[in-house]
């Protein structure tokens, strides 16, 4: 097969240097993996969020698995307005940092309003 055409289900992709995969984990308060996704090398990681989220299933000892993390700790690579919408709709307390070009891009938009 050409490398070319790997099927996106392969997780392989061109990165720096070749073929490579990122590891995408969804991971309780003390490190243990809940969810983990496997992309391609050069796939952006935060597109993986969402999917992340979508399958987070924490079994309880009666009823149904749990959903719903209380907070939510991330990457400033998952700094965007649409992950941050994600848990707020939700009632997620979000823990991102913010990249310094999207702090001076803020500080210019709210020193533009009259």
């Amino acid at each position: 097969m050409n490398r070319a055409t790997e099927p996106p289900d392969h997780a392989l992709g061109r990165s720096r240097g070749g073929l490579s995969t990122k590891v995408h984990q969804l991971v309780d308060g003390n490190g243990l993996p809940l969810v983990v996704l496997l992309t391609a090398g050069q796939a952006g990681v935060s597109p993986t969020f969402l999917p992340l989220m979508g399958h987070l299933r924490v079994a309880r000892p009666i009823g149904r698995p749990r959903t719903r993390p209380d907070a939510v700790r991330a990457h400033k690579a998952y700094s965007s307005r649409a992950i941050r919408a994600h848990p707020r709709a939700r009632g997620i307390t979000a823990v991102i940092p913010e990249p310094d070009d999207q702090k001076g891009h803020r500080a210019r938009r709210l020193s533009d309003t009259p």
